[in-house]
């Protein structure tokens, strides 16, 4: 298995926010875990990612234990996270946010080549590449947040709320360009709460409610569940 959570216990000082969370992403999967603000959602990647503490449970990627690892060496297991709310750093241009995301990689060509396929999958970062990360609007600094953990090649990318504050328009780009990133072989976890949108793209889902996982299934199932369209998709 790629990816395994197994009776995750986490959360933050003496609090604890997931409660024995157990899920599954396989390798080539787009996996899309819903809920409401509070859900466990984003404690739930940032765990994942070594931000969180862990309280019981585990966390394996190809078989071996990361949770135990600091964030600086899960990254160099192949797994990467655009965080929500962006977090570029804006006093910096967007060339040098994205050669930041390729601390990890030694290899000068390879982070070349992965510096032009960004540049093909947003075609706005590279007319940008020179200009301050501060002064992009609010969609080119996600595509550049998710351009900054392609660069560490990651064989899991976490995405945290891609869509969090932007237009329509600009919500099915973001999601056309993870669909072609999957395509290229990166697995994907995406934490979203636009459920409609994440499920459009996913394999399989997951509902979270107060720190635990309530429900799974296929994404076109969970799209047809009247109980998740009631809860999530505003039917």
């Amino acid at each position: 298995m790629f990816l395994e959570l197994d009776k995750l216990r986490a959360g933050y000082g003496s609090v604890e926010v997931l409660h024995e969370v157990s899920l599954h992403v396989d390798e080539g999967e787009i996996v899309s875990i819903l809920g409401a603000n509070g859900a466990g959602k984003t404690t739930t990647m940032h765990t994942i990612s070594g931000l969180g503490k862990i309280m019981g449970g585990s966390i394996r990627l190809c078989g071996e234990e990361i949770g135990t690892l600091p964030s600086h060496e899960i990254i160099t297991r192949g797994l990467t996270q655009s965080p929500e709310g962006r977090r570029v750093f804006t006093s910096l241009t967007v060339l040098e946010n994205l050669n930041l995301g390729a601390f990890t990689v030694k290899d000068k060509d390879l982070i070349k080549q992965t510096l032009e396929w960004i540049f093909e999958l947003f075609p706005r970062l590279f007319e940008r590449r020179s200009q301050l990360a501060g002064t992009l609007s609010g969609g080119e600094q996600q595509m550049l947040a998710i351009g900054r953990a392609l660069m560490g090649q990651p064989r899991l990318l976490l995405l945290d709320e891609p869509s969090l504050g932007l237009a329509p328009l600009l919500v099915k780009t973001i999601f056309d360009t993870v669909k072609k990133v999957n395509e290229r072989g990166v697995t994907v976890l995406i934490v979203e709460q636009n459920a409609r949108a994440a499920l459009k793209i996913a394999t399989r889902g997951y509902v979270m409610e107060m720190g635990r996982i309530v429900m799974e299934d296929r994404a076109e199932n969970l799209l047809a569940n009247p109980k998740v369209q009631q809860a999530y998709l505003g039917a």
